[in-house]
């Protein structure tokens, strides 16, 4: 090994994931190591961190996990050598268009909800301004 793998539990800090949910994104395959170690180790390269990222992303945004993979499936057949072209390349950025327009969807339905969290939190700190006064 040259050092180029890292080994899951430096996956799990750097992606902010679990050891069990890394685990689980294997089972289903995911995001699958690109190595074992001598001993049995997963070990993980750059690429897969970076595909353990997207899923990370897309979780919150409520993408299911088949839709992670029909995107991780999209963006890999676009990095591949050779590259596809013609047809074949305008439908797998048709896919990624796709998930960016739903993403942004997702991330203006949040921007909506925490507003009005935030509206909620300062009610209730107005209530209590109020209650204080009179104490």
């Amino acid at each position: 090994m040259d050092g180029t793998y890292l080994q899951i539990g430096e996956v799990a800090a750097r992606t902010e994931l679990s050891l069990r949910t890394i685990r689980h994104y294997e089972e289903t395959g995911l995001v699958v190591p690109s190595a074992r170690s001598r001993g049995g180790f997963r070990l993980y390269t750059e690429t897969d961190v970076e595909r353990l990222m997207i899923v990370r992303r897309m979780k919150p945004l409520g993408f299911s996990l088949e839709q992670m993979r029909d995107l991780l499936d999209a963006t890999d057949r676009l990095d591949a050598c050779p590259a596809p072209a013609g047809a074949e390349r305008e439908a797998l950025l048709a896919r990624v268009r796709h998930y960016e327009r739903a993403a942004a969807e997702q991330i203006d339905a949040l921007r909506i909800k925490l507003l009005r969290a935030e509206d909620f939190a300062r009610t209730l700190r107005s209530r209590l301004g109020r209650d204080t006064t009179r104490s």
